[in-house]
């Protein structure tokens, strides 16, 4: 169902409008703008506060632009997707390869998409965000090093999509900035989504913790450390990139490649909490109360940003203010607000007799001793027990057999053998011999069968 803004109640748009207004009030933003995005329309935006933080500036609108930070990197990615797409790179490939001058070659490219290279986090020197941006060439000869190894944990690294942004450079033979404008944000007509800011733009400015007294950050170019956090946008331009991700990519990018790109690879572990984060190809993913988020974080000196789909309802939030610090927990509560005020209707059942053909191997199964049940679903998968438990999961026709989509299946063949009655025994999965009954009779299971039951 496509909803446009005055399909919500009065009643939801004033919870809204007034959860904003306490976020700006209660943590002290100069000025907050917010957008709601369903089915890929902007159903809400407010604002709150003035740019300047005095009370007698401009009020922000959805036109108005704010620095996303690291929501950038995304943007990065998805890129890098579409070289891969392209058949320009393989995201196994050690980033060496394509980028010979620098001094961790090992690493691939999949690992520095998903923070698990092992690549320090900031530069050597001063401090990137507040200070005037260097060439690729120095960024390099100032050392930046390993500080694990690749591929044992999640560390975060602003440094490793600085070396993403310069593989699609030294690829598409153009900066990073014109090959994401040239990809990606002028077929979504992001026309005011740029590296620089464009008038109306709200300043990036600092409330003082112990005063209520503000002072404008600085807004350097980062140069070569633009990829993780150059980008500018409005609530109006970021709405096709909530879009984006709850499916509506167009052109763009495949399904499958965004579905790729929200598995996730590393959690963000600590000792003191259960996990609830982690991080896929360019994308956070969050599970909150068995919800399934994607999106990002974005922060800069002035700027804090985010974005975040419910990926199962497509519902989509982006959240902007101009603060150093402060931001708390609106951008979640006002997509639980529309989630439970305004909830996304239900997919209507309907029955599918494309899938007739597949019945003969629906019912009970059995794996060694262990009881199996196959059903159908609507999508035309076949579904193994219960997907997300022990060894259940949904599987797809692939050739002469079917290929695993989730679970401790994903990406395993399922072949379906057939007796000279034409019966459907055994399956054959990941060499796993599933039968009708357990140890079946005259059914070949590897090692043999000590004679019948006793």
């Amino acid at each position: 169902m496509t909803l446009d803004p005055t399909t919500l109640t009065p009643a939801t748009r004033n919870a809204l409008d007034q959860r904003l207004a306490t976020e700006q009030s209660r943590q002290r933003l100069p000025s907050i703008v917010a957008g709601l995005v369903r089915d890929g329309v902007l159903v809400w935006s407010g604002a709150a506060g003035t740019l300047d933080g005095r009370g007698g500036g401009p009020v922000p609108t959805s036109k108005t632009q704010y620095r996303l930070g690291s929501i950038s990197k995304t943007f990065v990615a998805v890129e890098v997707l579409r070289l891969r797409d392209a058949d320009l790179i393989d995201l196994g490939d050690q980033i060496g390869q394509h980028l010979p001058e620098v001094p961790f070659g090992q690493v691939t490219i999949a690992q520095l998409l998903s923070h698990t290279s092992g690549l320090q986090a900031e530069t050597n020197g001063s401090w990137w965000e507040r200070s005037s941006g260097t060439t690729w060439e120095a960024l390099i000869a100032s050392g930046v090093c390993l500080r694990f190894t690749p591929g044992t944990t999640h560390h975060y690294s602003n440094v490793g999509y600085a070396v993403l942004g310069e593989l699609i450079a030294r690829l598409r033979s153009t900066p990073w900035t014109e090959a994401v404008q040239a990809g990606i944000l002028a077929p979504l007509g992001m026309t005011r989504t740029t590296p620089a800011p464009i008038e109306p733009a709200a300043p990036g400015l600092a409330v003082h913790p112990l005063a209520d007294l503000v002072h404008v950050e600085p807004t350097p170019d980062a140069v070569s450390m633009s990829p993780a956090g150059q980008l500018w946008s409005t609530v109006d331009d970021m709405t096709q990139w909530c879009a984006f991700l709850a499916g509506h990519t167009g052109d763009i990018l495949a399904s499958a490649t965004l579905a790729e790109m929200l598995r996730p690879v590393a959690v963000v572990d600590t000792p003191q909490a259960p996990w609830t984060v982690a991080y896929a190809l360019g994308w956070q993913v969050w599970n909150a109360e068995g919800r399934r988020f994607g999106g990002h974080g974005g922060s800069m000196p002035g700027f804090l940003a985010q974005l975040r789909v419910d990926l199962d309802t497509g519902d989509g939030l982006v959240l902007m203010t101009n603060a150093t610090s402060g931001l708390d927990t609106a951008g979640v509560d006002l997509l639980d607000l529309l989630h439970e005020r305004e909830p996304v209707a239900p997919t209507p059942w309907t029955a599918d007799t494309d899938q007739s053909a597949r019945l003969d191997l629906t019912g009970p199964w059995t794996w060694g001793t262990a009881s199996f049940t196959i059903r159908t679903a609507s999508d035309g998968a076949l579904v193994l027990g219960d997907p997300g438990q022990g060894r259940g999961s949904r599987f797809r026709p692939e050739g002469d057999g079917f290929i695993g989509l989730d679970g401790y299946f994903r990406g395993e063949p399922m072949a379906v053998e057939r007796d000279d009655s034409g019966r459907a025994v055994p399956l054959v999965l990941a060499s796993f011999v599933f039968t009708r009954t357990p140890y079946e009779p005259g059914i070949e299971v590897p090692g043999g069968l000590d004679g019948t039951w006793h």
